[in-house]
Parts: structure tokens; sequence; C-alpha cells
């Protein structure tokens, strides 16, 4: 909704028109929050439901703008759980809700509620070959945006916690994440992890792979994100790590992205 814009708008039910700010975005969830200077009596929030005890079957529905439509209510199911669609950042989005309430461009950002007027979702995207509804949506889980929100609101970004290394592409014979380098002063430094290097015939010597975070298996670099998403800084993981074919589980402290 927001992406590329270079001003945003909000318009409430009563037809009033306000100048929007952007306070923060994560575009690897596909969330922003947005401000208006809005009479506190003009804004009435939406209860916020859960959306980790949702199941197929139940009854869903969606709020939008589609095809510049406003104010359009569309119901369907949740048609399934724990779908994985692609973020703009190019990092995964886990645990997406699928429903087949009818969603066209228009409907992105707009909530998905259960029969309760909960929110329990937010709409992002469709699958269509045709461009319309097929009656295939997804919408972000509210469990997601519960922990995003106050992120942006507080830091404008969601303050993930890192372990403070950088990562190599993914190498097509390599299973895990490579650490390219171990940033200077990072709790991965303190616990000893290597980072990728030149030998003396200036031959690349792999760095640690990082295979799991306690009981996550990793296999990619986006897997490493989500597992990390898991835990707040502050928390202490446990990361294995494979070192010239041998694996090694090291303790490490978790820090802010801030610090």
């Amino acid at each position: 909704v927001i992406q590329n814009a270079d001003r945003a708008t909000v318009t409430l039910s009563d037809g009033t028109t306000y100048e929007a700010t952007v306070v923060g975005e994560e575009p690897a969830k596909d969330l922003a929050v947005l401000k208006i200077e809005a009479p506190r009596n003009k804004l009435t929030p939406i209860p916020v439901g859960g959306s980790s005890n949702l199941r197929v079957g139940q009854n869903v529905y969606a709020i939008g703008n589609p095809f510049g439509l406003d104010q359009t209510l569309t119901t369907g199911v949740v048609s399934a759980l724990g779908r994985e669609i692609n973020s703009v950042s190019g990092i995964p989005i886990r645990d997406v809700i699928q429903s087949d309430a009818a969603i066209n461009p228009g409907n992105s950002g707009g909530p998905l509620l259960n029969s309760s007027g909960q929110l329990i979702g937010v709409n992002t995207a469709i699958y269509s070959p045709s461009g319309a509804s097929a009656g295939i949506g997804f919408s972000i889980p509210v469990d997601v945006v519960k922990w995003v929100v106050p992120d942006l609101i507080q830091y404008g970004r969601v303050n993930r916690p890192l372990i403070g290394v950088e990562l190599a592409r993914p190498l097509r014979d390599v299973e895990g994440a490579v650490v390219l380098n171990v940033v200077e002063d990072s709790p991965a430094e303190a616990a000893g992890l290597r980072g990728t290097v030149l030998d003396n015939r200036g031959n690349i010597v792999l760095g640690d792979v990082i295979v799991a975070v306690n009981e996550d298996p990793i296999a990619t670099n986006s897997d490493l994100y989500l597992a990390l998403e898991k835990y707040r800084a502050g928390e202490e993981v446990t990361v294995s790590v494979q070192r010239e074919n041998k694996v090694y589980d090291v303790p490490i402290v978790l820090r802010a992205s801030e610090q």
C-alpha cells in the first residue's frame, strides 16, 4: 500500500480524510504503521483477537476498497493455515492465513475479522493468474502484528534480536547459514564464531555454518532470521554450528538490533 509512495492519506468511515505520516515499516512482514492527527472521538479501534487458535472452515470477513470501491465487506472461510509467502524483502512470511473471502487490489492492508468482529489478520496478497480474486487470499496473522507493531511505533522498525553475523549468499552444496563476517563486539564474537577467510594460498575457507538455533533446524539464511524472531533481546539461545565437519553447540545471548 505504501511501497514507493511519496504521500499517504487515510479516509475514515464518515468520509473525512487526513494526511498520514509513516511511523515505521517492516517490509519483511508486509506491515507498516501510519499516523493521522484526528479527533479521538472519530477513532474506534478494532478489537484484537488471536490467530493461534484459528481453524480451517471458520468464518472470516474482509474489509477493504477493492478496485477503489470503498467500504466493501466480503465473506468466506479460513481455507488453510500455516502458508508461506514471500515478502517484498525476499524473506518468507510464515504461518500466513489463507481464506476464500474475495480479496482484490485495494483490499491490501485491510482487516480480516472473525465472526466476533475481532482482528485476526491483515490482508496482504492474492494468488490469481488474472489479477482478480480467484478465491485464494492471504493475510498476515494478528499474532505477528501484535509483536511487529509495538516495535514500529517505538523504534520505527522491528527491533530484531541479533547474534552479530553477516551471512554469505546461499551456496549450492552447503545446507545452513554460512557466516561471512563476525561483527566486532557482538555476541557472536564473544561466543567465538568464525567468519569466512582466505588462507595463505588465497583459497576461501568457509566460516562456521549455522545449522540450528535451539530446536529449529537452519537450512537457509531465511530460516535463521525466522528462528531468531521467536526470541527477545537478552534471551540466551543455543546456536549449533558446523566447523570442520564437526557440530558445536554455542550459547549466545541475543542483542537488540539498535545496540
